[in-house]
């Protein structure tokens, strides 16, 4: 049987997920959180390309940008947001953004800080490019847990602003 999305509005909408890490790119170590993304988009109703796992740096930029040529309606990236010297991700997503959304990425590490107080550390964003939503979220797992448990009341909703609907 056809499995079939039941979490409200139109279903299908694209997702692209960008993996930001140099070791895992080179094969050095396996990615832990591009299926973890990928699953939760499923769930959650959305079409998700294969995640792209990318080396730090210009590279996370080139993949952002290739993918919102996809016209996502959400592209989640994870890792690169830190503050070792090749952690760039932050930098090259907001020369995508059209507009930021600071409530966001707030929320994500205020509900990180009650587990860690290294939630504060990420240096992450989210805002819209045209109409699709980015958001910068950690690299460990339970940095992506936590930064998906915050948007998961909430992407439905945000998606179908971007479109151009009300949304309630």
């Amino acid at each position: 049987m056809e499995e079939t999305h039941s979490h409200g509005g139109p279903s299908g909408r694209k997702a692209g997920v960008v993996i930001a890490s140099t070791r895992a790119a080179a094969g050095v170590y396996a990615d832990l959180t591009g299926s973890v993304i990928i699953d939760w988009l499923t769930e959650h109703g959305f079409d998700p390309f294969p995640a792209l796992v990318v080396p730090d740096g210009e590279p996370v930029g080139a993949a952002l940008r290739a993918l919102l040529t996809q016209e996502p309606a959400v592209i989640i990236t994870s890792g690169g947001t830190g503050l070792s010297p090749t952690d760039l991700t932050p930098e090259q997503t907001l020369p995508l953004l059209d507009r930021e959304i600071p409530g966001i990425m707030e929320g994500i590490r205020q509900s990180g800080i009650s587990k860690t107080p290294m939630a504060m550390l990420s240096r992450g964003h989210a805002g819209a490019a045209g109409r699709t939503f980015i958001v910068n979220l950690p690299g460990s797992p339970k940095g992506v847990m936590d930064g998906l448990f915050v948007l998961d009341p909430i992407l439905g909703h945000l998606c179908e602003q971007l479109e151009g609907g009300h949304g309630h």
